[in-house]
């Protein structure tokens, strides 16, 4: 029963107590968002605000939207990808925590743009972006908004990798902070929350063995690092394909075999690509895999995999698992693509652990209180995470942990403060 209004665009409103039940589970696992969530409560620096945000509908965004919307922010949620929405999420923030939610699991490409529009429409003076999407349709579609943007974040490597495009061609018209970038993100939430999530997500569609396949790892930024990793960690023997000479040789030197991805593709036996660009695995590729070969993607857009050349290299295609399409080659081989080129760890399976996604979100909303409090002093471009905010977020992460950490004497400060002294 699919329910449009003041709630937004959600599947079926019944579902909200079983996603309240899952949301506050995932509250368990992220301290520092409740801190955040009960200062934002008492201060309210959000107030006025209304916040448009394109995010993965999980229960950790939820919990993200809750503690905005304490600080006093209206917050208008829509999906950043057709397969991640969770769809007791979405109807949970829309029916008991009134927060309109425009994200249906499974949507197509017509309603995953009418929802970013929906957002839209309601004339935001933020944007909260996973991808750059809404940012991007807002200055290609809807520029008549652009005069109430104080400003916007963006969470993921794709997505900065957008808006540094859209800024290096004077197109970005109001500043954004690049959450991705932030050390408290990307060491851990792209290391270790992709790394253990992409697993988990291709183990549930699948149940495959991962101890002695040849995993074939297209990327090796902070999720590369982690899922060869955590693929070796299971068993696996890790294949690296690599474009930048020096990530490449940190490969090497991390202990995994670097080739292109026209050798890796013959003896590969499970593919994950997270490279944050295109075809990184094409038809010619596709032509020299295995009989079997396990293709996936945990890259933000399904064109790291050349899906079309798939489809036009193929006789015949199944739906053989949920989330799971088998590809029948002309010579007999199958492949098997995981969740249609989809992120295969919200795909398939439920994201990042909440843990890791408490860093990430901390940031989130911490950097739209600096853009409010500084709106009057940055001007348009891509900006880093301020380095007391990424600081704090770990500290707060240790205290949540009961982990403690060495403090400088008087002494130590000044001694690297200096330059008189030495040997």
């Amino acid at each position: 029963m699919q329910v449009k209004g003041k709630q937004g665009d959600i599947k079926d409103p019944s579902l909200a107590p079983e996603g309240v039940r899952l949301i506050e589970w995932a509250a368990r696992e992220m301290p520092v968002i409740r801190l955040i969530n009960e200062r934002f409560a008492k201060e309210k620096p959000l107030a006025g605000l209304r916040l448009a945000a394109c995010l993965h509908v999980t229960t950790e965004t939820a919990n993200l939207a809750i503690a905005l919307k304490a600080g006093g922010a209206e917050v208008f949620l829509c999906a950043s990808n057709p397969l991640s929405t969770q769809d007791p999420i979405a109807a949970a923030l829309a029916v008991e925590y009134g927060i309109p939610t425009f994200a249906i699991r499974g949507e197509d490409k017509d309603s995953y743009y009418g929802h970013i529009n929906a957002v839209l429409d309601e004339k935001p003076h933020m944007t909260m972006d996973d991808g750059a999407d809404l940012v991007a349709t807002l200055h290609a579609l809807r520029k008549d908004l652009l005069k109430h943007i104080i400003g916007g974040t963006e969470e993921t490597t794709t997505g900065v990798i957008r808006l540094r495009s859209m800024a290096n061609d004077n197109a970005l018209k109001y500043p954004v902070v690049a959450v991705n970038e932030a050390d408290t993100k990307h060491m851990f939430d792209n290391r270790y929350g992709t790394g253990q999530s992409t697993l988990d997500g291709i183990t549930r569609a699948t149940n495959v063995l991962w101890a002695g396949k040849v995993v074939v790892v297209a990327g090796y930024g902070w999720c590369g690092r982690g899922i060869a990793m955590r693929a070796r960690g299971m068993g696996s023997n890790v294949v690296v394909t690599e474009v930048d000479p020096l990530r490449a040789l940190e490969a090497v030197m991390d202990g995994f075999l670097v080739m292109p991805m026209a050798d890796a593709s013959r003896i590969g036996d499970i593919f994950i690509t997270v490279t944050g660009g295109m075809n990184a695995i094409k038809r010619a590729h596709f032509e020299t895999m295995k009989d079997g070969a396990l293709v996936a993607n945990s890259g933000h857009f399904n064109v790291e995999i050349n899906i079309p050349a798939l489809e036009d290299l193929a006789v015949s295609h199944k739906v053989v698992r949920p989330n799971v399409e088998q590809y029948v080659m002309k010579d007999g081989r199958l492949i098997n693509l995981i969740a249609d080129g989809r992120l295969v760890n919200l795909a398939a399976a439920e994201g990042h652990p909440s843990a890791v996604m408490d860093m990430s979100f901390a940031n989130q909303a911490l950097c739209a209180e600096y853009v409010v409090k500084h709106k009057a002093d940055l001007k348009p471009g891509v900006y880093s995470v301020p380095k007391d905010i990424d600081q704090n977020i770990a500290a707060l992460k240790l205290e949540a942990m009961r982990i403690a950490i060495d403090r400088l004497t008087p002494e130590q400060a000044k001694y690297l403060a200096s330059w008189e002294s030495g040997t």
